[in-house]
């Protein structure tokens, strides 16, 4: 689907999240407010490109959104409008996802002038609470991998320079207690912030009973992080090992 109208190039350029401008040969960031007014509005001819895998696209992707996939881009050129001076805009799967800025780039080999990369990608758009297509297997229940209090113990103490402990519960909780060496990232502001998790580490996400940390562990595994473990805050307080305030 690709989203029309005859409005002139200022109009665009003020919606632009970044430096708000285009240069030929370069390309531009887009923020996740900026796009969704332009859908809403339908501000300009444009072509949203999703720039995932195609298991993923068909589980979720913005309304309007046609997949092409990064590692299959030059099989799919067809899809891509013949005038070069259309609009693309690409994204994938949050800010350390490569394939959208990877899509860009082949875009711009090919001659096409104006490209914005949406980096926040699904994954904040979904934490936006903005609409988007969900297919049938979106919503089913998955199996995360769950440390006991004493095995996130004894990795905090021997492998501490491969994991990552996430407390995702509310900024106020967190400063009333956490496990010692960890990092808040609010579940709501998840995808939002991941940008401070390294995909080269393990991440443990934790909460107080299990639900937020559910919902944390999801966002890790739409956001591609492969190496995932969930704990308890409240069977660590109760195993009597120690908080932080």
């Amino acid at each position: 689907m690709r989203y029309t109208c005859r409005v002139v190039l200022f109009l665009f350029t003020c919606l632009l999240g970044s430096s708000g401008h285009l240069v030929a040969g370069e390309y531009d960031g887009i923020g996740h407010v900026e796009l969704k007014k332009m859908i809403d509005q339908d501000l300009r001819e444009f072509v949203l490109v999703d720039a995932r895998n195609p298991e993923e696209y068909k589980e979720a992707h913005i309304p309007g959104a046609i997949n092409i996939p990064e590692k299959e881009f030059s099989r799919f050129t067809g899809l891509l409008p013949s005038n070069k001076n259309s609009m693309l805009i690409f994204y994938c799967n949050g800010v350390k996802c490569g394939k959208s800025n990877k899509s860009a780039k082949k875009a711009l080999e090919l001659g096409y002038a104006k490209i914005l990369v949406y980096a926040e990608g699904m994954p904040v758009w979904e934490e936006m609470g903005y609409s988007f297509y969900k297919g049938t297997g979106y919503e089913k229940r998955i199996e995360t991998t769950k440390l006991s209090p004493q095995e996130l113990n004894i990795l905090m103490k021997t492998g501490n320079e491969n994991i990552q402990v996430v407390d995702v519960r509310d900024k106020e909780e967190f400063t009333e207690g956490h496990i010692p060496g960890s990092v808040n990232l609010p579940l709501g502001e998840f995808a939002l912030g991941s940008d401070m998790l390294d995909k080269k580490k393990s991440i443990i996400v934790y909460c107080n009973s299990g639900g937020r940390s559910y919902g944390a562990y999801r966002k890790l595994m739409r956001l591609g992080y492969k190496n995932i473990y969930q704990a308890i805050f409240a069977d660590w307080k109760e195993q009597g090992l120690p908080v932080s305030l």
